[in-house]
């Protein structure tokens, strides 16, 4: 089996990948069992001036501070289970220290499989007025649909506000509900929940919606790569084409 690196960037969607890792292989391979993982994760806030001044290749030097960590630990590739987070890992630079799974690629994989041809987007303003998801789904023959201005503005605000300091509400749940049923009146089939804290706030049961959860989908695709049942990955980081 593969060691795992991940790479966290916020607190919850990383330990949310980390649980879900762990549970495929309590599952899959038997009690208690897993592939070897190690977590490195440089504290967000320090990051926070950057994103707000647009500067991603700051970003970008400081996630791969992290990766060249993992590497020095021994992991074999890397997961990011941060959406936001990938907007500075395909800026050009020197390539990263491992290779690493694309979170936007491994949803799109799934919203193909799936057979969707309309995906809305709930994440980060980053991630919802971002490039990353819009050229994923793209690539698949799927159209990628953002909420309205006011609704993004929402979204965001609630994520930084409360998600990703663990804090889980049904006054927030019921709002991204109304999002989610605004999305499908404008013909969305799927919406991708692409901050990773979200899945810990809607689920399936409570989406209009089918969901496609960003975080154990990005975990699954990890373990499976681990197990070598899914090709390995060669992207270092920059664009993807």
């Amino acid at each position: 089996m593969r060691h795992l690196g991940i790479l966290a960037h916020s607190t919850e969607g990383a330990a949310l990948s980390f649980l879900s890792f762990c549970q495929e292989g309590f599952q899959r391979l038997g009690r208690h069992d897993h592939p070897d993982i190690t977590l490195d994760y440089i504290p967000f806030g320090r990051s926070m001036a950057a994103w707000d001044a647009g500067d991603h290749d700051a970003v970008r030097a400081t996630l791969s501070v992290s990766v060249e960590r993992l590497a020095r630990a021994g992991a074999d590739f890397f997961i990011c289970p941060d959406n936001t987070a990938h907007l500075a890992l395909e800026r050009p630079g020197p390539a990263l220290a491992l290779p690493g799974l694309h979170i936007a690629e491994v949803v799109a994989d799934q919203a193909a499989r799936d057979g969707r041809r309309r995906v809305g987007i709930l994440g980060t303003s980053y991630t919802m007025d971002g490039p990353v998801y819009p050229r994923a789904l793209a690539a698949r023959d799927i159209a990628a649909e953002v909420p309205d201005a006011g609704d993004r503005k929402l979204i965001n605000e609630i994520i930084f506000d409360e998600l990703v300091t663990g804090v889980f509400t049904d006054d927030s749940r019921r709002a991204y509900v109304g999002v989610i049923e605004r999305l499908a009146s404008r013909g969305c089939d799927a919406v991708a929940l692409v901050c990773t804290e979200i899945p810990l706030l809607i689920t399936p049961a409570d989406s209009p919606l089918p969901t496609l959860d960003s975080t154990r989908l990005l975990s699954t695709a990890a373990f499976d790569t681990a197990l070598d049942h899914h090709p390995f990955p060669t992207w270092r980081g920059g664009p993807i084409t």
